[in-house]
């Protein structure tokens, strides 16, 4: 069978870490072409991935003989790189949140349909062991009804992981639209969707940028989120942990449900009869060094391609929760509750 080719638009840290290392893993891709503005970078990730061609336009990539294209630009990029590379008949795998605004959403979902092509949303939560099990338990109704949540996402920042250190486009607002919220707290507004099976209708938030200096974009997020049957919660999202925070506590009326909140158990749940459950379903991927596992995004996508079959994040889901962060920063300028 012939191989899918590739091509990755920006060759920053998610692009080197996860897009590039992944689809080089994956006997059923060949990385073709590598665009970024940094003729440098594009070059030392083309020789290191063996791809034959580097540009600095992603213009130029699109038009190329490929038959998938990565977007792993800063946030003002992702539609106008998808609508390019959708446009020229290329399935794409855009990284979150996959737009700044519902409009470019919409441009891009409508793009994808245009072209008859796929459009995934790099959403790894969902692919996460323990975040699947709780998908399951809560959609056999063998935790009960649930009651209330609490998710968080949090680490020191960006600089330590972004090719550009301290300089990285995270931290402007032009280029990245929306910080914490944006880069980690819309992880846990697709992950609680999912988790839930349940959409959710309000939004209450407060916004800050306490931690960070030289920054005009967010770095402390909370918000209290209200699902469609009444499931009431929280979710953090914080450039300000020194120690890195990826859990998500479910309160059921049958136990509590911890995911990635026990250094040993990726799964714990607390029974309402006193006894409790430990599974331990392997790390959840993270930027430390030793967090380097496969996140399953790369093979879905190409799973998706090969198949001809819908991703599970598509651009209706990648729009749905970037929609819950837009209300967030609605209701931080507001002082309102949003209704989503």
């Amino acid at each position: 069978m012939a191989k899918l080719k590739v091509g990755v638009v920006g060759a920053g840290s998610i692009a080197k870490h996860r897009h590039l290392a992944e689809y080089a893993a994956n006997d059923n891709v060949e990385i073709v072409a590598i665009c970024d503005i940094n003729e440098e970078r594009a070059k030392e990730m083309a020789k290191k991935f063996g791809a034959a061609q580097t540009f600095t336009d992603y213009k130029d990539l699109v038009k190329q003989d490929l038959d998938a294209v990565s977007v792993c630009t800063p946030n003002y990029l992702h539609a106008p790189v998808s609508i390019a590379a959708l446009e020229a008949g290329k399935h794409v795998l855009c990284e979150k949140p996959m737009a700044t605004s519902e409009q470019e959403a919409d441009d891009m979902i409508a793009a994808a349909d245009k072209a008859g092509k796929l459009l995934m949303i790099g959403h790894n939560q969902r692919f996460v062991a323990s975040h699947q099990k709780a998908k399951e338990w809560l959609a056999s109704g063998e935790l009960g009804k649930v009651y209330s949540f609490r998710t968080a996402f949090g680490h020191p920042g960006p600089e330590g992981w972004s090719a550009d250190g301290k300089d990285s486009w995270f931290f402007k607002k032009d280029e990245a639209f929306i910080g914490a919220m944006g880069d980690l707290g819309v992880h846990k507004t697709d992950l609680i969707r999912y988790i839930l099976g349940e959409e959710m209708t309000e939004v209450a938030a407060m916004v800050e940028t306490s931690a960070k200096e030289n920054t005009d974009v967010d770095d402390n997020a909370v918000l209290v989120l209200k699902s469609e049957s009444g499931i009431i919660g929280t979710l953090a999202a914080s450039w300000s942990y020194v120690a890195e925070d990826n859990a998500t506590v479910i309160y059921a009326e049958k136990g509590v449900l911890r995911l990635e909140d026990d250094p040993e158990y990726s799964v714990v749940l607390q029974k309402a009869d006193g006894t409790k459950e430990e599974l331990s379903l392997g790390k959840i991927q993270s930027n430390d060094e030793g967090g380097q596992v496969s996140t399953g995004v790369i093979d879905h996508f190409v799973d998706s391609i090969l198949s001809g079959k819908q991703p599970l994040i598509d651009g209706e889901e990648g729009k749905r929760s970037l929609k819950i962060i837009l209300g967030a920063l609605e209701s931080n300028k507001s002082k309102q509750i949003v209704k989503l």
